[in-house]
C-alpha cells in the first residue's frame, strides 16, 4: 500500500463526522459508532483483519437515508473507493466493501470477520434495559414521518426476525455477553408496539 495521503484521510475523516451528525439520525450517529468501537476493542482478537474491520465500522452507517434502501450499498461503495483512491489494496478494499454489506443483516453470514462486524453492530440488542429502550426510541424517531401502524407492524416483522434465529449472534463471544439480555429486550419491545 502506498503512503495514505493525510489530508484526503483528514477530509475524509471530516466528510464522516459530518454525515454521522446530520440532524434526521438519532440512533445511526457518532455515538453508534464510538459504541461500535468500544465493542470492537474489547473483541479485536477475534478479527481476521482487524483494520479493515475497524474501517468497516466507521463507514458502514456513513451514508443513511431512513427510506433508502441502498444506504449500506452506497457506504460501501464510498469506502471502497476512498481506500482504492489511496492505494489500499483492491482485495482488501473489497472486504471492507463486503464488511459494509454484512450490516445489511439479510441472509446468512459465513465469513468470519463479517460475522464479527455483524455481532458488534446488533450488540445494541443486548445492552443494558435503558440503553436499548432509548435505541428503540432512537429509531422510532428516524422513521417518525411513517404512520404509526405501518412503523409498527415493520419494526414488529424486524424484531422477530431476530428471535426466529438459533442464535441472534455468530460468534460463542457474542452470544455469551448478550444473547439472553438481546431476546428479554426485543420481547419487552414487541410487547410495547
Amino acid at each position: 500500500m502506498k503512503n495514505m495521503s493525510l489530508p484526503e484521510s483528514l477530509t475524509c475523516f471530516d466528510d464522516l463526522c459530518a454525515a454521522y451528525g446530520e440532524k434526521y439520525r438519532y440512533y445511526h450517529t457518532s455515538e453508534h459508532i464510538s459504541a461500535m468501537l468500544r465493542h470492537f476493542d474489547d473483541a479485536a482478537e477475534l478479527a481476521h483483519y482487524p483494520y479493515e474491520v475497524e474501517l468497516a465500522i466507521w463507514f458502514h452507517d456513513a451514508i443513511y437515508k431512513p427510506f433508502s434502501s441502498r444506504n449500506e450499498l452506497n457506504s460501501a461503495r464510498w469506502a471502497k473507493t476512498f481506500l482504492l483512491e489511496l492505494g489500499y489494496d483492491s482485495a482488501g478494499a473489497k472486504r471492507v466493501y463486503r464488511l459494509i454489506m454484512a450490516t445489511c443483516h439479510q441472509g446468512n453470514v459465513v465469513v468470519h470477520d463479517e460475522q464479527l462486524i455483524v455481532d458488534i453492530d446488533l450488540s445494541i440488542l443486548g445492552a443494558p434495559k435503558p440503553v436499548y429502550d432509548a435505541f428503540e426510541h432512537n429509531v422510532h424517531q428516524e422513521y417518525r414521518l411513517i404512520p404509526g401502524f405501518i412503523y409498527r407492524k415493520k419494526r414488529k416483522a424486524i424484531l422477530k426476525s431476530f428471535l426466529s434465529r438459533n442464535h441472534i449472534y455468530h460468534l460463542n463471544y457474542f452470544q455469551d455477553k448478550f444473547e439472553q439480555v438481546a431476546r428479554e429486550n426485543i420481547q419487552s419491545a414487541l410487547q410495547k408496539l
